[in-house]
């Protein structure tokens, strides 16, 4: 009888425990909705505006040869998708940064373990990474037009010079971050190598080779397409030049928006979610 009379207490408790995790969790919820719903109401806004102000300028500042209203545009736009340009362009530029960008990232990354782990390699490589990272990427692309001239090999030349210190820098900052508490207790269990580096390293470098991934990706969109406008004979910044060459700025425009809104899909729709499903164990970088 005393074990029941101790026990009934912790039985008549627990439904109301359970119903307070429940309204904290609707209340939770309720409000990462309404979050949502207003950084939707905001962004939508951003986009309303500025494509108000681009009309009006079109329809009462500047003649409408010189800046297109948007409705023209959209068509244009509508027409190069039909033709199926859109497709052939893009992938130029795509397999120009699929090719330089994975080469940069991969020395890059194994750079920056260097350069982290050890002063000698910071001596050894810091200042001509610092150089690369402050050199404008016209400096590379100008360069390797007149060192590769036409083809994709420039591009893809120039892509991996300028975002390979990109990604160096980012990978650097992590290691140099890295507990070595973490190591320490790591050998103390006399984990291996590859265990230490598995286990410890990765995981807590994740993050930082995201960051590298989203910062030397958007570098690599910008190179190439400017390498493309000086010297490719494909993709998207030669669409540009060419429109550019016939002073149609509707058609180039409409270049300029496919490709913005091509990157804008890649960094919220791809990197983003990538990076919230592989971080999901760490809530405050995957929110």
């Amino acid at each position: 009888m005393a074990t029941n009379a101790v026990e009934s207490p912790d039985a008549s408790s627990s439904p109301q425990e359970s119903d307070e995790k429940a309204q904290l969790n609707a209340q939770l919820r309720q409000q990462q909705r309404a979050e949502r719903r207003s950084r939707w109401f905001w962004r939508i806004s951003g986009y309303v505006f500025f494509f108000g102000l681009w009309q009006f300028a079109s329809s009462f500042l500047v003649a409408d040869f010189i800046v297109p209203p948007p409705l023209a545009i959209l068509e244009k736009m509508r027409d190069i998708i039909v033709s199926g340009e859109v497709w052939v362009h893009f992938g130029a530029t795509l397999s120009t940064i699929a090719i330089g960008f994975t080469v940069a990232y991969v020395l890059g990354a194994a750079l920056g373990m260097l350069i982290g782990r050890s002063r000698w390699w910071e001596s050894f490589f810091g200042d001509w990474v610092m150089a690369t990272l402050t050199t404008p990427g016209l400096v590379f692309a100008l360069l390797t037009a007149m060192v590769f001239g036409l083809g994709q090999l420039g591009p893809i030349v120039a892509v991996i010079i300028t975002s390979i210190s990109y990604v160096t820098v980012n990978v650097v900052e992590g290691v140099k971050a890295m507990p070595e508490d973490l190591v320490s207790m790591a050998r103390a269990y006399r984990r291996s190598r590859w265990q230490i580096v598995r286990h410890v390293f990765i995981p807590f470098l994740a993050p930082f080779f995201f960051t590298a991934v989203r910062y030397g990706f958007s570098i690599a969109w910008k190179i190439a397409t400017l390498t493309e406008v000086i010297v490719g004979t494909a993709g998207i910044g030669f669409m540009m030049r060419r429109e550019f060459q016939s002073f149609s700025m509707t058609g180039f425009l409409a270049w300029v928006l496919l490709f913005f809104a091509f990157a804008l899909f890649l960094e919220r729709v791809v990197l983003q979610r990538q990076m919230k499903r592989v971080l999901k164990w760490r809530p405050e970088v995957a929110k």
